[in-house]
């Protein structure tokens, strides 16, 4: 939902440090170091809730890289699909570990109530994904090529792809799961909040897509 309207706020912060990025660092490194911190932070929440702190600073490396790749890719004029799906897919893949990752560091305690939780999360996961991907096949339709093409002179893309704005999207995402690594005994409670807010998100693109298409 802030995405667009954050996105100055996020380009003043990271285009800056582009300059300071030695030539032989390329956009994918910083692609392949936002994935490992972003495994990394799921690791060690996964073996104890005691490695929160840990946990969580692996998180915020994940985010900073994540934002630096494409800042570097957009500042060296390299940017590419290849690199806009490999940091898609290093998202996802991180999106939905996490929350496994959490209700297994507390394995000892994790009742099938919360998995159960977890579970309905990853299905939304699932849904609003292909929901996002067949959207971004639409747009790319001759048809629908002048619409957006308008778009993008209005306003920056936030990806490779573009993607209806909804109720959440990558900021509150990650609001969401910083929270669930600082309360990861909260993690039920966040599961199904966001399970909420995503299925909101659903609802909103199918909306788009029903209108779109009729």
């Amino acid at each position: 939902m802030f995405d667009i309207p954050l996105r100055p706020l996020k380009d003043n912060l990271f285009d800056p440090c582009c300059r300071f990025i030695p030539a032989f660092i390329s956009p994918l490194h910083i692609t392949s170091l936002a994935f490992l911190f972003g495994l990394l932070s799921c690791y060690f929440i996964s073996i104890t809730h005691a490695n929160s702190t840990l946990s969580l600073l692996f998180w915020a490396l994940n985010r900073s890289f994540d934002c630096l790749d494409g800042a570097l890719a957009r500042h060296r004029g390299t940017a590419s699909d290849l690199g806009g799906f490999l940091d898609l897919l290093g998202d996802f893949t991180i999106y939905s570990l996490l929350p496994i990752a959490i209700a297994q560091g507390s394995a000892t305690e994790t009742t099938s109530s919360v998995w159960r939780s977890v579970a309905v999360l990853e299905a939304t996961f699932h849904v609003n994904n292909f929901i996002l991907l067949y959207v971004a096949a639409i747009a790319e339709k001759p048809s629908n090529s002048e619409e957006k093409g308008a778009s993008k002179g209005k306003q920056k893309e936030l990806t490779s792809v573009m993607m209806r704005p909804a109720l959440i999207e990558g900021m509150e995402s990650g609001l969401i799961f910083t929270a669930m690594l600082v309360y990861p005994s909260a993690i039920q409670t966040l599961s199904w909040a966001m399970a909420s807010l995503v299925a909101v998100g659903i609802f909103q693109r199918t909306w788009w897509v029903v209108n779109a298409l009729g």
